[in-house]
């Protein structure tokens, strides 16, 4: 075996729960460790862990990323009450996703991992559609009251100014809930900068939608900053004859479907988290799209688009053989190594990652998948395999890269 890969600077590594937890620990022991002398600081955001330390855990976790500059994080549960009786949890968590993009205060660019034999089930669709998430606010930072009698909801803001405004959101009559949300300016402006500094990276046409037809002010106010924003950038947008497009949500959705693709689409929170799991499957799978949060001031998050496989991990426990496909979290890991190599100038990491991926496609392309792709696969005989035999055939093609 070659010398490992070195590294200088420490990656930040999340790690997550369920069976993501499982593939995460045999992608680090087969693709990782073996090649790379891994240098990273190790954060549990398992449950059960953030549980034990009040969710501190997740916070120090993402103060890391902004200290060394780079994290991979594997997929977490974000707990209902179903989790808080089986965990034993002394409170439901929020997400861990939502508290470290609300701290790092990034964007999120999600994109299909295409393969040429796996057509989008849309069948224009000619090139990968990514998404551009924004990572901070609405409802993953919402508070929300349940109100079991009847009453009156407002919504007030008294200003430091002694400014008073308040408007009733409803006159119950019985029981009901109402949910507050929020957003700040300061972040719409960074993530309207990083889409169409991504935009112009990638010389792609960029695509923005909301509801502000029905939000006068809430959405409005995010349509008007892109368009404050895309002054700085409409030159070059215009020198490479790349399209700034806005429209509202219900329309990009229809135009989306009839496109060819290859362009960003940025949304709302909420509305890229459903429309990156829409994307995704409509190319192939949940568990085929890459996820990287971009910070305005340059650090960057890797992780899978999806979740922790709980059916899969049930079945695990019960000593049954699993076809998970890691896949995305494999990317994570590429693409984490690849920027840290990026930012210390490491040649040798950043090849590294890039083999990587090129070892996944290699396998994918030969036709040696998970089950998920096995119906998916055109003019390609595709043979089933378990996620250790899979992420084995990984690690043999691998080796011939790095020979």
């Amino acid at each position: 075996m070659a010398e490992k890969i070195k590294m200088t600077t420490p990656i930040v590594e999340m790690d997550g729960d369920e069976m993501t937890r499982i593939l995460w620990k045999m992608i680090k022991d087969e693709l990782i460790l073996p090649f790379v002398d891994l240098k990273s600081e190790y954060y549990d955001l398992g449950l059960v862990k953030r549980d034990e330390t009040g969710d501190k855990i997740t916070i120090e976790a993402a103060e890391a990323t902004k200290r060394l500059g780079v994290a991979v994080k594997c997929a977490t549960i974000t707990p209902n009450l179903k989790c808080m009786d089986e965990y034993k949890l002394h409170e439901m968590w929020k997400s861990p996703n939502g508290t470290i993009r609300s701290i790092l205060d990034g964007t999120v660019f999600r994109a299909p991992i295409t393969l040429p034999s796996i057509k989008p089930a849309v069948r224009n669709w000619e090139k990968p559609i990514t998404i551009a998430r924004h990572a901070y606010g609405d409802v993953y930072k919402s508070v929300e009251i349940r109100a079991d009698e009847p009453g009156v909801a407002k919504l007030v803001f008294d200003g430091e100014s002694g400014k008073h405004e308040e408007v009733v959101i409803q006159n119950f009559k019985g029981a009901g809930v109402l949910q507050g949300m929020h957003n700040v300016d300061k972040s719409i402006r960074s993530f309207a900068h990083s889409c169409f500094k991504f935009a112009l990276d990638t010389n792609q046409d960029l695509w923005f939608s909301t509801k502000d037809t029905i939000s006068k002010k809430y959405d409005a106010q995010f349509r008007i900053i892109f368009e404050e924003v895309y002054q700085e950038y409409k030159d070059e947008f215009e020198k490479r004859g790349l399209e700034y497009f806005y429209t509202l949500i219900d329309d990009a959705v229809a135009r989306v479907i009839r496109s060819k693709g290859g362009y960003i689409w940025a949304c709302k929170n909420y509305d890229g988290d459903v429309m990156s799991d829409m994307v995704s499957t409509a190319f192939g799978s949940l568990a085929m799209m890459t996820s990287v949060l971009v910070s305005p001031d340059g650090n960057y998050e890797y992780e899978a688009a999806h979740g922790t496989v709980t059916r899969h991990y049930y079945k695990y426990l019960a000593g049954e053989e699993t076809s998970t496909n890691p896949i995305a979290t494999i990317f994570a890991w590429s693409g984490a190594l690849r920027k840290r190599g990026e930012k210390d100038g490491l040649k040798d990491l950043m090849n590294f990652g890039d083999q990587l991926e090129g070892a996944c496609f290699d396998t994918l392309n030969s036709g040696t998948v998970t089950k998920d792709l096995v119906n998916l696969m055109e003019g390609v005989e595709a043979k089933a395999v378990n996620s250790a035999d899979f992420i084995a055939a990984i690690r043999k093609n691998l080796e011939k890269r790095l020979a």
